[in-house]
This record gives structure tokens, sequence and C-alpha cells, in this order.
């Protein structure tokens, strides 16, 4: 790997270190779907560099507008079902597209 790249998966310690919450409630996160993760042979996971900006978008939406863990992954599903309908809405007013 090369030192100027970015690694393709995050262990639960460096997300907890990036994010500064506790492995546990990263890992209730990971149960509850709010954030996706692979599972290694070894029991460990391993979550995506996105993850972090997840976790503080969740952050955010439990702290500003206190809501539970249901309505977060709710909001969290429509603000992605809207970004990509944006950017199929972008791609498609592109005449070289």
């Amino acid at each position: 790997m090369y030192p100027l790249t970015r690694p393709v998966r995050l262990s639960l310690n460096r997300v907890s270190v990036h994010t500064g919450l506790h492995p546990e409630l990263i890992r209730r996160f990971a149960a509850l779907g709010l954030v996706e993760c692979a599972v290694d042979d070894a029991g460990r996971l391993w979550f995506p560099p996105e993850t972090v900006v997840r976790l503080a978008r969740i952050q955010r939406l439990r702290g500003g507008l206190s809501l539970n863990y249901t309505a977060v992954g709710l909001v969290l599903d429509l603000l992605d079902r809207i970004r990509v309908l944006e950017a199929q809405l972008h791609g498609s007013e592109r005449p070289w597209t």
C-alpha cells in the first residue's frame, strides 16, 4: 500500500478514534444496520472510510433532533435516496452524458 492512499477499510478501533465514539456504540450502530461493516474470520469488524462521516451524521440527528435509532435509520435512508435521485437528475441534464 502506498503511504498517500486511503485505506480501503477501517478497523473498529480506528473508527472509534476518528469519531470519539465508544467501540460498543459503534457495534450497536452496526447491529442496528445504521452503518455498514464487514466481519472477518476472526470476528473483527471492518468499516468503509465513509463510515466516519455517516457516524457524524447519526450523532447530529440524535443530538440535534432527538431522534431514536429507528427514526435515524429512516432519515438516513431518505437522505441516501435523495442523493441518488439528485445524482441521476444532474446526470440526465447534461447533454454529453
